[in-house]
């Protein structure tokens, strides 16, 4: 830690379920002490069955101390698994599940997450199960290509950014409708 305080750019930490609150705070406050808004970005990669025990505790232990950070859902790496034929791969609704809950719980925590982190390819490969195109683990042979992480198809990402794009549409028009005091203007259909 002490190498990073002396780093001038900005600066991506990585945080999961091992992270303790305290220490959180403590890395939060080393590493951004003056309170520069995009100096600090938290990653957090939980997994979809943890994400709800421990983002809404490392939310609320980072806004106890006042400084402002940039939160970043990496649904990926939390989400790693190995079939029975040793094929590492992710599961493509537990990983819809970790970024969808933690777009969720950001919004009841008063926070907002600002970004993901995804690994993903323009490529037709088969390295993750699920998605629209229900790969399931027999495709993963089909054209498993990774040499290190497990990265989603053109199809999987584009399904993640729809998804994406349906939450901040909808965050947006949550955020108008409040801002006109529940009125929602009427729309011409004809």
């Amino acid at each position: 830690m002490e190498y990073f305080r002396g780093i001038t750019n900005p600066i991506g930490v990585k945080c999961g379920p091992t992270t303790k609150e305290e220490e959180l705070q403590e890395l939060v406050r080393v590493l951004n002490p003056h309170k520069e808004p995009g100096r600090l970005t938290l990653i957090t990669r939980y997994g979809h069955n943890k994400v709800k025990e421990f983002l809404p505790r490392h939310i609320a232990a980072v806004q106890a101390t006042g400084i402002p950070v940039l939160w970043v859902c990496d649904p990926c790496h939390g989400n790693t698994e190995v079939t029975a034929e040793g094929f590492k791969t992710r599961n493509f609704g537990n990983m819809m599940s970790e970024l969808l809950s933690s777009f969720e719980i950001h919004k009841q925590c008063g926070s907002h997450l600002g970004g993901a982190h995804l690994e993903l390819t323009g490529d037709d490969v088969t390295e993750c199960v699920g998605g629209s195109m229900d790969l399931q683990a027999q495709h993963l042979s089909t054209n498993y290509e990774t040499f290190c992480d497990p990265r989603l198809n053109y199809t999987q990402s584009l399904d993640i950014a729809f998804a994406i794009s349906d939450q901040l549409s909808t965050n947006k028009k949550l955020a108008l409708k409040a801002s006109l005091g529940g009125y929602s203007p009427r729309r011409d259909t004809s």
